[in-house]
């Protein structure tokens, strides 16, 4: 008997429905991307370029700030596509965030996520983002769901290169186990990419859209189970590699090389890890692949749990410390003298083979030393007494005023040597523009962490804010210090390549500047820059806000336009 997914619920039992129609499931990313916004004004395609079939009924026009069920406020918009949208929201009841899924109760797929949304609830593993409550209300299907903010999506995670060995290990080993038990209680996913997996700040690794996100499409398949299995395949081929294991290029990930086939990750990058490369390969023959070492292929996430089980452990890397400078000993140490030199553990080192002892240390050198330790102590003490008392002379005599005078104004007249430069503290950073894009993020552009980051929706028109009405003053991060500080240099590393970017500063009477014409100190000039920006000041200003400003975004691999910001780290000085 073929499988079938309970992702698209067959409800007609139920509602007088029929079943939804299979649809081709081809791993594409994660179009109900609730946990990292899109710009809610443009229409979102597939990023494989295939699109399933539009819905007849609109979506709902809601806007920011209505409320559902008196409790539930829209505040973002991040997808609106096929006659349903996707929100960020606030519980008012609980202060917190959660992510909603809405689309009209008459929506030809509104049951179906309705019975998807309660079986995943259902099912209460902590390793998924939790269906919160399933609703339909006044004319409205909405789906609520945990929202993660200190979450990152795998598809910003592998950016910035493949995962190391111990790291990938974790991710194959936590979405296997978790898919194999959703697989038990009769759940199925069918939308594993990269933007469904999402790593905490604690290292574990959460999945988003359990049955939701492929009922929301209208996606089914008679082999759930294998579905879902090669998509665990294709997610750790791409943590090897940081390749994506077919031709087109999908979630910011370059394809295979066309005509090849699918190539073992050891052939597409040196060092990868045997047996992780061998599992990759094993879930993924379901496309036709050939197992590695002919082992049999894992059609199940069950068997893949299994295998991995069965692949000897993967200590995480050591931790790098950096080795103490060596410890210098002075030609003078009060009470040390003639004794072996300690270490601070009060251990005493003892040389291997001691040198023959100096001619000093007999009977008739050490009445010399002692003499001639004497005899510097004598010519030391009357030598601090005729200073004193030439410094007395000086303070009485009333003709020598101007001379000591003149001697302290030449004393203060002496430059004094530069202080050197530091990263400063940032006390604070708030997102730039009329509109601001995801200010709940800001705070990840100055965290010193490069894997969290502050990034704009992709724009599927204009990479030119100026050409966007509500963002004609383009957008990026201002920083605040606290207070005025003498800044020295900015160093900025950016989220890609290909921003068209400048740097200014606000006086240092400034409270709160907010449009550009508050930042009259242009540091830089706008230009096109790389995926690092650095800035030093030939001559240091005064300024307690300092704008990063972004005024043209760059092309991502599908031909939007995205943009971001990793860390920002403002140099001056103290004082």
């Amino acid at each position: 008997m073929a499988e079938r997914s309970t992702a698209a619920v067959d409800v007609a039992d139920n509602s007088g429905d029929q079943p939804l129609a299979a649809a081709a499931a081809k791993a594409t990313a994660d179009g109900v991307d609730t946990q990292d916004g899109r710009a809610a004004d443009e229409p979102m395609p597939e990023p494989d370029g295939e699109r399933p079939p539009a819905a007849t009924t609109a979506a709902p026009e809601l806007h920011s700030g209505h409320k559902l069920a008196r409790r539930y406020r829209l505040e973002e918009c991040v997808t609106r596509l096929d006659g349903f949208s996707s929100w960020r929201a606030m519980d008012e009841k609980l202060r917190r965030a959660v992510g909603v899924h809405l689309l009209p109760a008459d929506h030809p797929r509104a049951r179906s996520v309705l019975a998807a949304a309660r079986s995943s609830a259902l099912l209460g593993d902590p390793r998924f983002v939790q269906v919160l409550d399933a609703v339909e209300e006044n004319d409205l299907v909405y789906v609520v769901h945990e929202w993660l903010p200190d979450a990152t999506e795998l598809t910003a995670v592998l950016a910035s290169g493949p995962l190391e060995p111990h790291e990938a290990y974790q991710l194959v080993s936590q979405v296997s186990q978790a898919m194999a038990a959703a697989h038990r209680e009769g759940l199925a996913h069918l939308r594993l990419t990269p933007s469904a997996i999402l790593r905490t700040s604690t290292g574990q690794y959460r999945i988003r859209g359990l049955a939701v996100n492929a009922a929301l499409r209208g996606i089914t398949s008679d082999t759930p189970q294998r579905t879902d299995t090669e998509a665990i395949g294709a997610l750790l081929y791409a943590s090897l590699t940081q390749r994506w294991p077919y031709e087109d290029d999908a979630y910011g990930l370059t394809g295979l090389p066309k005509g090849v086939g699918l190539i073992p990750p050891d052939q597409v990058r040196a060092g990868v890890h045997r047996g992780l490369g061998e599992l990759a390969m094993r879930a993924l023959a379901n496309d036709g692949a050939t197992a590695s070492r002919q082992e049999p292929a894992c059609t199940t996430p069950e068997e893949l749990a299994k295998a991995v089980a069965a692949i000897p452990r993967i200590r995480p890397p050591e931790p790098a410390f950096t080795a103490p400078p060596e410890y210098q000993r002075t030609t003078y140490q009060q009470g040390s003298y003639g004794r072996p030199p300690t270490h601070p553990g009060g251990g005493v080192t003892r040389p291997v083979a001691l040198p023959p002892p100096s001619p000093l240390q007999s009977r008739t050198g050490r009445v010399l030393k002692w003499g001639v330790a004497a005899l510097l102590i004598a010519a030391l003490g009357l030598g601090s007494w005729q200073l004193a008392g030439s410094l007395l002379d000086q303070a009485n005599d009333d003709s020598g005023g101007d001379t000591s005078t003149s001697q302290s104004d030449t004393t203060n007249d002496a430059p004094k040597p530069a202080k050197e430069s530091k990263a400063l503290d940032i006390k604070g950073a708030f997102v730039f523009g009329r509109s601001a894009i995801k200010p709940e993020d800001a705070g990840n552009a100055v965290d010193g962490n490069p894997n969290t980051a502050w990034r704009t929706w992709e724009f599927y028109t204009h990479a030119n804010f100026g050409n966007m009405s509500k963002h004609s003053e383009g957008s990026g991060i201002v920083v605040d210090l606290g207070s005025p500080r003498e800044v020295t240099g900015l160093e900025v590393d950016l989220y890609g390549t290909g921003h068209t970017i400048d740097v200014r500063a606000a006086p240092a009477s400034a409270s709160k500047p907010e449009s550009l014409d508050d930042f009259t100190q242009k540091l830089t000039k706008p230009e096109e820059s790389g995926s690092q920006l650095k800035v030093p000041l030939d001559t240091p200003i005064q300024t307690r806000y300092v704008l990063i400003h972004i005024s043209k975004l760059p092309p991502d691999s599908a031909g939007n336009y995205r943009g971001g910001i990793r860390d920002i780290r403002v140099l001056g000085r103290d004082g």
